[in-house]
């Protein structure tokens, strides 16, 4: 398809984001950025080295070593995301990420970090990435913006099916505890918090299939893409 674009899609914690912008990418041929996985990585680092996140030394001393950089694993047919050279795309999904997450996504200079690196991923176009202020803060000059929701019930499940395979103690309440706590984060923080943007078109996949929600998606870029060249 002519006339690279770049999508950005914002939405809540297991709204289906990342399965969305991969599966989008895919089709197009773009390049998929998982925002989240970078904040996680970060976070994963902070755990690992003790950082103080209220002593703004100790956080910068920490972003200067850190190199995030995302590779694709042709097992897996997805790129995978890279802490310092190794690959953290397993040890982010872990519950003590998960539930420290949004408070080190909320720190500005953690922030400011993150949204530069993803605004220089985003130079040549031809992506589609994912994450909670993509729309309104790292590019709101996306050509398409698409946000994200879904009921909070099904979302708990989808959160729970997903982590119980590897964690068989995990239980449903710690699971809608952890989402809630993430929700309030993510839209009362004072740094880039989760907001639609005005010009975003929202998707709510509640009660709607993977194949049908790809669908809808590719119509908009579809819709999208004929404007831009008329």
């Amino acid at each position: 398809m002519a006339g690279d674009i770049i999508i950005a899609i914002d939405g809540y914690s297991s709204c289906g984001k990342s399965t969305l912008a991969r599966e989008l990418a895919a089709h197009l041929a773009y390049n998929y950025i998982d925002s989240g996985a970078m904040y996680r990585a970060i976070t994963l680092f902070f755990l690992r080295n003790n950082v103080n996140e209220q002593d703004p030394a100790q956080i910068m001393k920490a972003l200067a070593q850190i190199h995030l950089s995302f590779i694709f694993n042709s097992a897996h047919n997805k790129s995978e995301i890279h802490l310092n050279d190794e690959n953290v795309e397993h040890l982010i999904r872990e519950m003590v990420v998960a539930d420290k997450v949004s408070d080190v996504a909320a720190i500005k200079e953690v922030r400011s970090f993150a949204v530069g690196q993803q605004k220089k991923m985003g130079r040549k176009k031809g992506i589609v990435m994912d994450g909670r202020d993509i729309g309104t803060v790292v590019f709101p000059e996306a050509e398409l913006k698409i946000f994200m929701t879904a009921d909070p019930a099904i979302r708990v499940l989808r959160r729970f099916e997903e982590l119980f395979p590897a964690n068989h103690n995990l239980s449903l309440d710690e699971v809608r505890h952890n989402l809630e706590m993430r929700d309030y984060i993510d839209t009362n923080r004072a740094e880039s918090p989760l907001t639609q943007a005005p010009d975003a078109v929202l998707i709510d996949n509640s009660h709607i299939s993977r194949t049908e929600q790809l669908h809808m998606a590719l119509d908009l870029v579809k819709e999208r893409i004929a404007v831009l060249q008329q």
